[in-house]
């Protein structure tokens, strides 16, 4: 390979490595929240329809971060909430998702230790963020599976209603939620700029793999 050959591959990689990941994933909108209100426990909300546990066992809340020089990859370990299914439909159903931030892991040792101060989710401080969904509407144009959910996120002291697309499937043995989209972290209060020569972008994936047991 000649020398313009290596400069030419060497670009391409290093642009590769430091793409955003959130570049080409769907942008959350974000307003104002429903209610101002704090939720209490997710699990104890009054049902209208079938209650299915969310559980770590079967769930996952994962995200990815990226600064100007790479990305790094995350997510918590305890995840806990409820499916209410009404009626067999998504559109009449809700579901609810707490997650235990002091749980945060990530693919850096280091950084994990830095994820929980101050500067990102300050655990100690705020224990839990939620999400409680206030409407899912069908995407018609997606297909039958697809769906665009509302709801209250509160992460870090701030709340917010975001809107997302997600594919919900109703089977007789489970309920899977899938979504994968990103959100501005300055909107929750995370605005640690990172270092001067290494800053961190605005926006983070976020990937929500959710599934729920029917009892037979």
């Amino acid at each position: 390979m000649n020398k313009i050959g290596f400069l030419i591959l060497f670009a391409a990689i290093f642009l590769a490595g430091c793409a955003d990941p959130a570049a080409n994933k769907p942008k959350a909108e974000t307003s104002e929240p429903s209610s101002t209100k704090t939720e209490g426990n997710t699990e104890k909300a009054e049902l209208k329809g079938t209650g299915l546990a969310i559980t770590s066992d079967t769930s996952k809340v994962e995200f990815t971060g990226s600064k100007v020089t790479g990305k790094h990859e995350g997510g918590f370990k305890k995840v806990s909430g409820m499916i209410d299914l009404v009626n067999e439909k998504p559109e009449e159903s809700s579901v609810s998702v707490e997650i235990d931030m002091a749980s945060v892991y990530s693919d850096a040792d280091g950084l994990t230790k830095h994820l929980k101060t101050g500067d990102f989710f300050e655990v100690e401080k705020y224990p839990k963020s939620k999400f409680v969904s206030t409407k899912i509407a069908a995407d018609g144009e997606k297909g039958e599976n697809a769906f665009n959910v509302t709801g209250d996120l509160e992460m870090r002291g701030q709340k917010k209603s975001i809107t997302f697309p997600a594919t919900i499937k109703v089977g007789d043995e489970k309920v899977e939620v899938d979504a994968e989209f990103s959100i501005n972290r300055k909107d929750f209060g995370i605005v640690y700029a990172g270092k001067a020569d290494d800053l961190i972008r605005d926006n983070v994936v976020i990937k929500l793999d959710l599934e729920s047991a029917r009892k037979k």
